[in-house]
């Protein structure tokens, strides 16, 4: 992701989280982290063949631990995979800042994503009351040790293993 990312990815955000959207300016300062010697931080965006942003996500390191910030993918890119492939590429960043877990928070009410996280080893260890405001939903967290992406689903084959540098279903994913 880069800052002339951050408007689309805005546009797309309000239109996911109508009611937890992250401002601009929270875009702004996780970007300042992810570039440079000692950047922190990995923001990605996915861009469908027209140069059309369909879904981003974003990884912050500190102390070994990898925490997924954001992720997300248009609703018209709901079921196609994209969704693996940016949380895939978020894993093998957490490798890159050599990262021993990683951690997420994900609302309670969302099973797609919950069921996700699953696929690839994630599990519940707590739950934060409250944590998404103004809405005031609770947040599920779950983790997973670091190491290799793997997708477990049934219906995932061999060779559309995530790629986040090359172009997959008419989208390109990069940071």
């Amino acid at each position: 992701m880069r800052w002339w990312d951050i408007e689309p990815v805005l546009e797309l955000e309000r239109e996911l989280f109508p009611y937890d959207a992250w401002s601009p300016a929270l875009f702004w300062s996780e970007l300042a982290r992810a570039r440079g010697p000692h950047a922190t931080r990995r923001y990605l965006v996915a861009e469908d063949g027209a140069g059309r942003v369909v879904g981003y996500g974003g990884l912050a390191a500190a102390g070994g631990t990898g925490d997924v910030q954001t992720i997300a993918a248009a609703r018209d890119r709901w079921g196609t995979g994209l969704g693996a492939r940016l949380l895939s590429a978020l894993l093998t960043a957490a490798t890159d800042f050599e990262c021993h877990e990683v951690l997420l928070e994900v609302r309670v009410d969302n099973d797609r994503a919950r069921r996700l996280y699953e696929r690839f080893g994630f599990e519940a260890v707590g739950l934060r009351r409250g944590y998404y405001q103004p809405g005031n939903a609770d947040a599920l967290v779950m983790r997973r040790p670091a190491g290799p992406a793997t997708d477990t689903a049934p219906d995932t084959a061999p060779d559309q293993a995530p790629d986040p540098a090359t172009e997959h279903q008419g989208t390109t994913t990069h940071g």
